[in-house]
């Protein structure tokens, strides 16, 4: 199973100098590989890579995209040269960090830091639909150390005691006219700086309702992917020098920004354009920016 998951994470071609349009990647079902007793664990599971290490400037290391099937799921297993959160769009998962379970619904996650343990375990009798993020102390370095554990039938605690992700509309407040953009969209830092020891920096939970946008803005410290939960909308992107780009985007595309490239988007459909957002820093000092440029045209 170490080989075929590592085989995920090294096949895609370097990205990060490719047209905008052309390193958009798009979740897609008949893409999906079958892996099995992935890290020890029950069951299958089906997933892609949607980014790869070469996606951003900084220290991403992958982003998966999958389905967990019934009874099935990631064994328990440590991480010390990376940390990594397991996602669930949809249903309900049992999550385990440092050997303690709980039931999370989603959308919503579970950090795991760097040296400790986790796992997931589906239970249900529906395939969930599931995403993997992992960021690397350093460039291009991975780890892991699985401890044959599947978690079936594990004790459940009724609260979870370890820090969680949750991607609920009713906790996003309005900002008008985001870094410049048109009318008013709802957003919310949903994981803080504080909770990673990695450079990963943070997690943002935003939508944009039909008619709205954010303004062009770049990063010089923090590099990004968005992904889009649902929805349609357009991507505007530039880099420093450079002339600008537009491009589609719909659910279940991963979009990365680079490093001082000036992006802004735009919901174009008529229901709610929703994205997770990661952003992972420079260095493990996790310096976070923003700069408005309104002369970007977009």
């Amino acid at each position: 199973m170490k080989t075929l998951w590592l085989m995920f994470i090294v096949v895609l071609p370097l990205t990060a100098r490719e047209p905008l349009a052309q390193r958009i990647a798009h979740t897609d079902p008949a893409k999906y590989q079958r892996a099995k007793r992935v890290h020890q664990g029950a069951g299958q599971m089906d997933l892609m890579v949607l980014l790869d290490g070469h996606a951003l400037d900084t220290n991403l290391y992958f982003l998966h995209r999958g389905v967990l099937e019934p009874q099935s799921g990631i064994g328990h297993h440590f991480h010390n040269q990376c940390e990594e959160m397991f996602v669930i769009l949809d249903g309900e998962a049992q999550f385990t960090i440092d050997g303690r379970t709980s039931v999370l619904k989603g959308p919503a996650g579970a950090l795991c830091r760097m040296g400790h343990s986790h796992a997931i375990y589906n239970a249900t009798d529906k395939p969930i639909e599931w995403m993997n993020i992992n960021v690397s102390a350093m460039k291009d370095t991975y780890d892991a150390f699985d401890l044959g554990d599947d978690r079936r039938g594990a004790p459940l605690d009724p609260i979870p005691v370890f820090m969680t992700l949750r991607l609920d509309r009713a906790l996003l407040r309005p900002i008008n006219r985001m870094s410049g953009g048109k009318g008013t969209v709802q957003y919310r830092r949903a994981l803080q700086p504080s909770v990673f020891t990695s450079p990963w920096a943070y997690v943002d939970h935003l939508v944009l309702p039909p008619g709205t946008s954010t303004g062009p803005h770049l990063h010089r410290e923090v590099a990004e992917f968005y992904y889009v939960m649902s929805g349609q909308g357009a991507v505007t992107a530039a880099a420093e020098g450079g002339g600008s780009e537009v491009a589609p985007i719909r659910s279940g595309d991963a979009i990365p920004i680079q490093l001082n490239e000036a992006h802004a988007f735009e919901n174009t459909g008529s229901e709610p354009l929703e994205f997770m957002i990661v952003g992972v820093s420079r260095d493990s000092s996790k310096r976070i920016d923003s700069v408005d440029v309104p002369n970007v045209p977009y």
